[in-house]
């Protein structure tokens, strides 16, 4: 199950990796997946809209401690392929130290601004108490959450991508009964969907824990790597903070236009809240599986691998874009019919409209998921941060100001997601010859001493 992504055949031990990590992106979209299933067929279009605009509320905050995992996570994989076991241990203390506080931060933060949270995302007010109660109970879920990713990370940087896998399959499937249980026999309602979901997840994280402590004794760390260490804590904060920033504005931009959504009605907010979350988020997770690849190449210097992986892995990319592109414009209307009854026209027309404008273009998304796992492992998370802004600056402002011209009206905000794709995957190829043959050069000494 543990793989060194620094020998063997690239496309294998690539798609050997990145396999679980998709399948395992696919389980954990279940967790909102299954809320917005069981709320949209049995509690009514209010709870159904409460849900899904707090799943892209939800995918901001997580993605604060998401991007700070997976920029800890780049350090730790460098650290593998250089094989610095104490160096490693080291980092893996401070760290998580270092997350956990923020993520202590992040949960104060989000119970005291709840109302000014819901304010923000423009909530018709026939939502709100929903929302608002469904919330109050998600948010004390965020420690978990952070659990679950850092050691997930953690794993993944040694090449271990099927532990969280399983872990998270476990989860997945505790948080569809429970959620069975708690709307369909205590009618507990949307609160219910919300236990659900933290219960599901606070077992998830504490499990891998435990699991990873007491099966991978290489990662256990003593007093002497609870040290403060300047430089070390300097190359994770860098590498982490500069992730978490990529990640929460390419989230920000997300909830602001979803914002402008909001205000079409709760109809059109339904439809559009997780309409294409399957088709595209393997994609990224096979961006994030290619980053690992390339921070353990980078570590060990195997600057040739490093070449062929990136052909091997934009044309596995493509590959698997074009057919999910396929697929979705050619199922939208059952698709749709998966989250809504049939008697939803309006959220079954909104939604394929959506769909199919988005499929056209999946393998823009595709290649920039890469380009942010290229630049992340070489050290050069402020790439990632300026494509974040031209793709997410570009998507706000086209869809603020097309969605505002009558005859186009909501589609706009559909439109203008794949130009800012395309504009920000240009971008990011016209940098890689000049930062590409610069990062090595510049590595950090702490990392490669």
């Amino acid at each position: 199950m543990q793989q060194d992504l620094t020998t063997g055949n690239i496309t294998g031990r690539l798609l050997q990796f990145a396999l679980p990590m998709m399948l395992g992106n696919l389980l954990q979209q279940l967790y909102n997946v299954a809320d917005t299933l069981i709320v949209g067929r049995f509690l009514g279009a209010d709870a159904l809209a409460a849900v899904g605009s707090s799943y892209t509320l939800m995918t901001f905050l997580t993605s604060v401690l998401l991007g700070l995992c997976m920029g800890s996570g780049a350090v730790f994989s460098i650290q593998f392929g250089r094989h610095d076991t104490e160096r490693l241990k080291h980092s893996v203390s401070l760290s998580f130290l270092l997350i956990a506080a923020v993520t202590f931060l992040l949960n104060a933060g989000a119970l005291c601004g709840l109302n000014g949270i819901i304010r923000l995302l423009r909530v018709p007010a026939q939502v709100t108490g929903l929302m608002k109660g469904y919330l109050k109970i998600i948010f004390w879920g965020i420690g978990a959450t952070f659990c679950y990713n850092f050691f997930a990370c953690l794993l993944r940087s040694i090449g271990n991508s099927t532990i969280p896998l399983l872990f998270l399959g476990g989860a997945a499937i505790l948080n569809i009964a429970l959620d069975l249980l708690f709307v369909l026999q205590f009618h507990w309602g949307v609160r219910g969907a919300a236990a659900a979901t933290v219960i599901a997840q606070a077992l998830s994280g504490a499990g891998l824990a435990v699991y990873t402590l007491t099966a991978f004794p290489q990662l256990r760390v003593s007093k002497r790597h609870l040290k403060w260490d300047r430089v070390i804590l300097r190359d994770i904060a860098s590498l982490s903070l500069l992730t978490c920033v990529q990640q929460s504005i390419m989230n920000f931009g997300i909830l602001m236009v979803q914002g402008l959504v909001n205000s079409f009605g709760p109809v059109i907010m339904a439809a559009a809240v997780k309409i294409d979350s399957f088709a595209y988020m393997p994609v990224q997770e096979f961006g994030n599986a290619f980053s690992t690849f390339i921070a353990q190449n980078y570590g060990a210097g195997e600057k040739e691998r490093i070449r062929k992986g990136i052909r091997s892995a934009a044309a596995c990319s493509m590959v698997f874009c074009l057919a999910v592109s396929a697929a979705v414009c050619l199922l939208a209307r059952p698709l749709m019919g998966l989250f809504v009854s049939p008697a939803e026209t309006q959220i079954i027309a909104a939604g394929m409209r959506y769909l199919r404008i988005e499929a056209s273009f999946y393998c823009g998304i595709g290649l920039l998921f890469l380009l942010y796992g290229f630049y992340r492992a070489i050290q050069k998370p402020g790439v990632s941060v300026v494509l974040t802004v031209i793709s997410l600056g570009t998507r706000v402002a086209l869809a603020y100001a097309l969605s505002a011209i009558p005859s186009i009206g909501v589609t706009g905000i559909w439109v203008s997601v794949p130009i800012g794709w395309l504009l920000a995957d240009l971008a990011g190829i016209f940098f890689y010859p000049f930062l590409s043959r610069r990062a090595r050069k510049n590595a950090s000494p702490a990392l490669y001493r």
